[in-house]
């Protein structure tokens, strides 16, 4: 990056010590000066012509077509019809008439659900509301519009149902007074307002009157269920677009005079560019450019093959500074850790200590390596710089810090900035950095002309910012009726979401960020450890560690490395304590019915066995966020290839808005976990991956996933994420599975190697 790093000082630096400790008083200083500072958003939508703007999620057109505005960045989870499907329902509208639009950058839109999961530490926790309080105002007065973790809908869930129900009301209110009746009396179905009896009228016949009605103190929420969308399976209103080829992807987009870029940045760490051959990519036709900046060099050209030829021509030799990435040493680093100063214990109940002490105590080892993102679209962005301000057209999870961080590379304030927020074509986290818009800005102005950057699929896989590789050290004490006494969880692992939000927030370097995070303990990078059971005496230790690479956001987060250890461990104390593994587990959840009705039911629809010798039958359970799941999986082993017949999914997420895509979302999930237990990690060798391609990374194909099937537990509670729900089970039921078939513990991710 061409960008000075803004180390501890950028505006999105977070909540800690120093700026919670304000004067003396600990938070009564921040909290007395936010609670004075104004704090009234109006929408900043743009109407077009016949458009009226109802509120920040809403705009409604003369002729009546409804248009839902939505923050959330859709990455194929179905974001953008399940907000709009839970506004229509309490609107009323007729689902044809939907559509959806990208919401801009504002207060209104803070995803502060996400914001607090992420940023809470233990001084916000010691304050306790306060402290979530501080937080919340934080991400909203600074536009904190995030996507990830699931949140989309436990986040704005409320809020697109108020505002359909506002909309529902002030529509009623102009019909009413056309009609001189009162605006009680009316209601809207399918679109169309109507008092009940013969007189009916169309929404956009009365929108432009609507906005000049005032709302009531008690929004009236719709009653009944006649003619209600939440809870049904309505197509997603993504999917034709998608279908024909008219969806506008990053890399669809065309601007008059643009030109395309390709980019190399080095190998993993603090890489700097030494030099390059520019006479060779000159012989490249097309070939228009090399524009060089201290830590990585593009090629720009007519066209993007020609660029990526010029810059392979080139061959740019970057000088690394620092011990190079290597997988050996990623474990060393990890297993150095447990002998380190700075771990420390984050999760206790009970006194492990007398019930260690004498006793018989039960330990493995588990390990797993870095998971790779390996979206379909490889990163990238387009730009055009003018000396009226930029234009960025890119996919990304945390559009106000990207837009702040283009600002500051191209030295202009963040209103001359106007990003354009695009669908991707995956992301699993990958899209919640911003590199790819900097770079592609700092190319337009370089051009003087729109530039459009592609990173290569090889430049993806080696500048991806992987899932956190991580060791652990089991404990456990049985009792004499098989329950699990004590339990203790040692866990070596960096903190991805700490280094995450280091380089997004702060600008902080890749490196520098891994580095920063080295000794910093935290409940991030351990979350999925608190074991689900009831254990009356348990805790869980963290080992922080730099590894040297970089990593991110992903999806399921240190839930994929904490589910796989936790499931596999309660499932060898099962088999070590003489008892069948469902059982096992169930007489230990009887305070969380819950995940018990998931397991016992995954288990009954895939017709479980007990895990008896050569079933091939593997078990987990799992809860995140206020959703609990269970999978049940038949696997084998045919030489050294993993096969995996089945896996049968129980669910209970709360009520779901849109049932079908959550199924989708489930699915996704699985077969997702399915990659990351057969593949999707490669080894690092002198700063590089030994791997690039796609097909020398085990990745599952359709022919190694077998029949999928997911029950969705009928559940009155209110909806909660489901996107990263199920891919942390996956690991564990295939190797609690390939136990049953092998008699051999796999203890390490991924379970086979790649070819």
């Amino acid at each position: 990056m061409a960008r000075t790093p803004r180390k501890q000082s950028g505006k999105h630096q977070g909540i800690n010590r120093r700026t919670l400790l304000i004067g003396g008083g600990a938070a009564a200083g921040l909290l007395l000066a936010w609670g004075v500072w104004p704090r009234s958003y109006q929408p900043n939508l743009n109407a077009g012509p016949g458009e009226t703007i109802v509120n920040a999620f809403l705009k409604i057109d003369a002729s009546g077509q409804i248009i839902v505005v939505v923050p959330q960045t859709e990455m194929g989870q179905g974001v953008t019809t399940v907000l709009p499907q839970i506004l229509a329902d309490e609107l009323g509208a007729d689902w044809r008439t939907v559509a959806v639009q990208s919401a801009p950058i504002s207060p209104l839109y803070a995803n502060t659900l996400l914001a607090r999961a992420w940023l809470a530490s233990d001084w916000t926790r010691l304050l306790g509301d306060a402290g979530d309080w501080a937080i919340g105002q934080y991400a909203t007065r600074g536009a904190l519009m995030l996507t990830g973790g699931g949140t989309s809908v436990p986040m704005f869930r409320d809020a697109y149902r108020d505002a359909g129900a506002a909309a529902r009301v002030l529509l009623c209110k102009a019909a009413a007074a056309r009609w001189a009746i009162p605006w009680e009396s009316c209601d809207i179905q399918d679109g169309i307002i109507s008092d009940g009896g013969a007189r009916r009228m169309k929404i956009g016949d009365v929108v432009a009157d609507a906005a000049r009605f005032d709302l009531p103190d008690i929004l009236p929420y719709r009653q009944g269920q006649d003619g209600r969308l939440s809870g049904q399976d309505l197509p997603r209103l993504d999917t034709p677009s998608k279908i024909d080829g008219s969806h506008n992807f990053t890399a669809d987009i065309r601007l008059p005079d643009m030109v395309y870029a390709s980019i190399r940045q080095g190998p993993i760490g603090d890489a700097l560019l030494a030099g390059l051959d520019e006479r060779a990519a000159g012989s490249v036709t097309g070939f228009l450019k090399l524009v060089r900046q201290e830590r990585w060099v593009a090629a720009v050209a007519s066209n993007w093959w020609a660029a990526n030829k010029a810059l392979d021509l080139s061959d740019p030799v970057f000088t690394l500074r620092g011990v190079p990435v290597s997988s050996g040493g990623i474990d060393d680093a990890l297993e150095a850790a447990f002998a380190g100063s700075d771990g420390r214990r984050l999760y206790a109940q009970g006194d492990l200590a007398p019930v260690f002490e004498g006793a018989t105590i039960l330990a493995s080892e588990y390990q797993v390596d870095a998971g790779l993102h390996l979206a379909l679209e490889p990163q990238c962005a387009t730009a055009r710089v003018t000396d009226d301000g930029a234009e960025i057209w890119m996919a990304t999870q945390a559009p106000g810090l990207a837009r702040a961080a283009i600002a500051d590379a191209l030295g202009l304030p963040e209103r001359a900035v106007t990003l354009y927020p695009l669908h991707a074509g995956g992301s699993f986290g990958r899209r919640m950095d911003w590199d790819a818009g900097v770079q592609a800005a700092l190319l337009a102005r370089a051009m003087g002309r729109p530039v459009q950057l592609l990173w290569s699929r090889l430049e993806d896989v080696v500048q991806d910012r992987p899932s956190a590789p991580a060791h652990a050290r089991m404990a456990a004490k049985l009792g004499r009726n098989g329950a699990i006494e004590g339990w203790l969880a040692k866990v070596a692992a960096p903190c991805a979401l700490t280094q995450t939000w280091a380089r997004i927030a702060d600008g902080v370097l890749p490196h520098v960020a891994a580095a920063d995070a080295a000794d910093r303990a935290t409940r991030l990078a351990v979350a999925g450890m608190a074991p689900p059971y009831a254990i009356p005496n348990w805790a869980v230790d963290h080992f922080p560690t730099d590894v040297g690479l970089p990593l991110g956001f992903t999806r399921g987060n240190a839930h994929l490395h904490s589910a796989f250890f936790t499931e596999s461990f309660v499932d060898e104390l099962a088999h070590l304590s003489g008892m069948e593994a469902m059982s096992f587990r169930i007489q230990m959840l009887g305070g969380n019915p819950r995940l018990a009705h998931c397991l016992s039911t995954a288990a009954s629809m895939g017709g479980w066995q007990g895990g008896i010798a050569g079933s091939g039958q593997g078990l987990s359970a799992h809860m995140m966020d206020g959703a609990y799941a269970a999978i049940m999986v038949e696997a084998a082993m045919n030489g050294d290839k993993l096969s995996v017949s089945r896996i049968v999914a129980a669910v209970d997420a709360g009520d779901q808005v849109n049932p079908d895509i959550a199924r989708q979302q489930i699915e996704s999930g699985l077969v997702y976990g399915l990659a990351y237990a057969m593949g999707a990690s490669v080894p690092y060798e002198r700063g590089l991956p030994t791997r690039a391609i796609l097909g020398r990374m085990n990745l599952p194909r359709l022919a190694d996933i077998g029949e999928v099937t997911v029950e969705l537990m009928r559940s009155t509670a209110d909806p909660a994420g489901v996107s990263d729900l199920a891919a942390p089970l996956v690991a564990p039921a295939i190797a609690n599975a390939l136990y049953t078939w092998t008699g051999q513990r796999m203890r390490s991710l991924p379970l086979v190697g790649a070819a």
